[in-house]
């Protein structure tokens, strides 16, 4: 959470900041939740990669990293234009990322219908760029599909959550659906890694809708 700062509305490209070349800062070798690697960016033979967008990422990994089937997360910057930005960079709303969760699973165990699911019930997709208090273009809802099958899950999930919402009167779903090969996700900086195990009674967000999704 990041307070004082509140852009609503994204910039141009050419208006964000320039970022940098590489990450700057060390990331823990072992997730400090699941027997796992933290960075991740080739996923085991089996495994698949789902990076989801739910508003302030400390309380959206900890609900991932409790999915039976989930092997690893970690928290991070998508759907932005700035490379390598950092979380006070990102806060400041000039560089246009969401606060992301990249969630490595095994589709035996869970399916990325579940997971998808799962991320409308437990945050509010129609709130635009904010979640409850927590205002800004980094708290937008996104879903960063990883293969064409996943594209097609989010995209019809979204519709049917979205009839729900429609059929009880409530707002529509703002939530933005892209490939994650056109945004790349960047690693977070450690102290927000698995933040609300190292801090227990640390910040959560949790606004939703209250609406199960449909069986």
């Amino acid at each position: 959470m990041f307070l004082g700062r509140k852009q609503t509305a994204l910039v141009a490209p050419e208006q964000t900041l320039p970022g940098r070349s590489e990450r700057p800062w060390h990331l823990s070798e072992r997730h400090a939740v699941l027997d796992a690697p933290l960075v991740t960016d080739t996923a085991p033979a089996g495994h698949e990669v789902a990076v989801f967008g739910l508003g302030c990422f400390w309380g959206a990994e900890e609900i991932y990293w409790q999915v039976p089937g989930v092997w690893s997360t970690s928290v991070g910057y998508a759907g932005g234009d700035t490379p390598h930005p950092s979380y006070e960079e990102v806060c400041s709303g000039r560089t246009n990322h969401t606060e992301a969760v990249r969630v490595v699973f095994d589709p035996a165990v869970v399916s990325y219908a579940d997971l998808v699911k799962r991320f409308f019930e437990v945050h509010d997709p129609t709130q635009g760029m904010r979640q409850g208090n927590d205002v800004g273009t980094q708290y937008r809802s996104a879903i960063y599909w990883t293969t064409p099958e996943q594209e097609a899950v989010a995209r019809e999930l979204t519709e049917v959550y979205g009839a729900e919402l429609a059929r009880r009167g409530l707002g529509s779903i703002t939530t933005e659906i892209r490939s994650a090969e056109d945004t790349p996700y960047y690693y977070a900086e450690d102290v927000h890694q698995q933040y609300l195990h190292k801090n227990p009674f640390g910040y959560r967000c949790h606004a939703n809708t209250g609406v199960a999704f449909p069986a």
